[in-house]
């Protein structure tokens, strides 16, 4: 087991309240919650479970904090497998109330995200696989660090991410001629 992955035999101990580590991790948090919503819902993820996603992987972040060598690619690494988890487990429980709009996102996150949709509607379209290293890359990764973080052979990575961007500018070329 890596020591970057949480386990639930390992005594998960937070960091001591003002510490220099806690403002760290705070500094973290308010860069890479955005983000990891973003690539949440470059994967597929409604804005409110990429929302809610991010927060349970930034708990989790922070419980391990001291441990973590490489926490962004930690935090990417555990919020995309909480997706597939919540893809997979396709019920639908039902809401005693409509949920308050998350205070993740402010106003210019939400612009940001209405000049991403075309992009987010056609990684929509894309097979899971594609969708999933094309998230990966928008979120900065090259593919020899998306190939360790999925498990997969470098070489695999960079041809789904060619299958990917080949089905990318075919769909996005109908609407550029338009």
């Amino acid at each position: 087991m890596s020591p970057l992955e949480p386990t639930a035999t390992t005594p998960v101990v937070a960091a001591p309240a003002g510490t220099a580590t806690e403002a760290e991790f705070a500094t973290f948090y308010r860069r890479s919650v955005p983000a990891l919503v973003a690539f949440l819902v470059m994967q597929g993820a409604t804005i409110t479970d990429a929302a809610d996603i991010a927060q349970e992987s930034m708990t989790k972040a922070y419980r391990e904090w001291h441990r973590l060598l490489h926490p962004r690619a930690w935090v990417h690494r555990v919020a995309s497998r909480a997706l597939i988890r919540r893809l997979v487990d396709d019920r639908e429980y039902p809401v005693g109330e409509v949920p308050e709009p998350t205070p993740l996102l402010r106003t210019t996150d939400i612009e940001r995200w209405e000049l991403r949709h075309d992009i987010v509607c056609c990684l929509a379209e894309l097979p899971p696989r594609q969708r999933q290293v094309m998230a990966w890359t928008l979120s900065e990764y090259r593919p020899a660090e998306i190939a360790v973080e999925l498990g997969i052979p470098p070489a695999t990575v960079r041809q789904t991410l060619f299958q990917a961007r080949r089905a990318l500018a075919a769909r996005l070329r109908p609407s550029v001629l338009r």
